[in-house]
């Protein structure tokens, strides 16, 4: 099971309320407010680069790392495995807590065209975890209502 949480083994049901929950989550008063500090702390960053399975490692972090370095948590004692611990220490809901980190670790890479015209697969580099990560947050915005 990955960080995240998520598994393949949901019935459709539980599946749908899932998604709900997320749902909810993003588009929630909270979680919009979350997300616009988080979209603040990637943009403050010096180096643009993301690092995936943990909140922190070496002086480098995660989507939710960068706003907890941020927030100036102690992110030491934090298990980056458990959806609940991480998201009672951001104060969010665990289902956006759950999705944050799957957005951030799941994405193993993709095709990349090549000079020749052929397509070559290549692992994601932690800047283009960043420019991801970024544009997601960004999508997950909801524009604000007149």
């Amino acid at each position: 099971m990955s960080r995240s949480g998520y598994c393949d083994d949901l019935d459709n049901w539980s599946l749908i309320c899932w998604r709900g929950a997320v749902s909810s989550a993003i588009k929630g008063k909270r979680g919009q407010a979350f997300l616009i500090e988080l979209r603040e702390a990637l943009d403050a960053m010096p180096e643009k680069r993301l690092i995936a399975d943990e909140l922190e490692a070496d002086g480098q972090f995660c989507a939710l790392g960068v706003l907890g370095a941020r927030r100036g948590i102690d992110m030491s004692g934090i298990d980056p495995n458990c959806r609940e611990t991480v998201a009672a220490a951001f104060d969010i809901a665990p289902a956006l807590a759950a999705e944050i980190v799957f957005e951030n670790d799941e994405y193993p890479g993709s095709y990349q065209r090549q000079d020749d015209g052929s397509m070559k697969w290549g692992r994601e580099t932690p800047e283009h975890r960043w420019r991801r990560m970024r544009d997601w947050v960004e999508s997950s915005i909801q524009a604000a209502m007149p």
